[in-house]
């Protein structure tokens, strides 16, 4: 069946040039954006109940942008004076990059890791003293406690921010060709919506073998899969099956 209208569960990108956009104006298909999932922070009373102190560490490591925000957040509200000497440890030199929006770069002591969590690795291990924390969500991939404890530092995790499923009720009777998903999350909240959804004729796109093995789960067929070895983002995934899908259908 031919493929008119997808429906991504993400927020809009906000950059003119996202391949979304290229992708919705070279085959003439509708996409609209809607997080199926969103960042809650945890306040600062519930940090506290953690015992968490932040005067207590020395370093901090950020994975996300997310990660980034809630930090700054929780810190303000703790009425805590971010020391200039505080080392920032970034997963990737977009988290490095966002930080400048709550530090004078050149003035701090920020290190940065290629891309994944593990490639941090050679410069926490250089500084292997420091009292490190990890502010990260309720849903953290496991690599970052595998690879801190495997390097037996002094590292503390405590969640400043929560992974919350949306309510999606007004799309009750909107149907989509695709919906696409990057979270096992997404579909929960889509199954949390609408515990009575049939697939039917609507085409599963999803990205990341945990967002697969959830939707298998769910009794989903997954019709498009990313990312592979000749697709490896959502956008080239979409763009395939749709020339596929769309060849000769009426």
């Amino acid at each position: 069946m031919k493929v008119k209208t997808i429906l991504v569960s993400q927020p809009e990108p906000k950059v003119e040039n996202s391949p979304y956009f290229e992708l919705q104006q070279k085959h003439k298909v509708k996409i609209d954006f809607r997080p199926f999932i969103h960042i809650e922070g945890v306040n600062a009373k519930e940090i506290r109940l953690q015992k968490i102190d932040l005067n207590h560490y020395t370093a901090i490591i950020l994975t996300s942008r997310n990660a980034v925000d809630h930090f700054f957040r929780v810190a303000e509200e703790m009425r805590f004076k971010v020391p200039e000497g505080l080392k920032y440890f970034c997963q990737s030199e977009a988290v490095a990059f966002y930080l400048q929006k709550y530090v004078v770069y050149r003035k701090r002591k920020i290190y940065v890791g290629p891309k994944d969590f593990a490639d941090l690795s050679p410069l926490i291990k250089k500084y292997k003293d420091e009292k490190f924390l990890l502010p990260a969500s309720d849903q953290l991939n496991a690599d970052a406690p595998i690879t801190l404890n495997n390097l037996k530092v002094d590292w503390t995790q405590a969640v400043f921010y929560k992974t919350v499923m949306s309510d999606l009720s007004d799309l009750a009777d909107v149907y989509y060709d695709v919906l696409a998903f990057f979270s096992p999350t997404g579909i929960k909240s889509l199954f949390k919506n609408f515990p009575d959804f049939e697939q039917n004729n609507t085409r599963i796109a999803v990205f990341g073998s945990s967002t697969q093995k959830e939707a298998l789960d769910h009794g989903l067929r997954v019709d498009i899969l990313a990312p592979t070895p000749n697709t490896p983002s959502m956008t080239m995934a979409l763009e395939k099956y749709i020339v596929e899908a769309n060849k000769g259908a009426k």
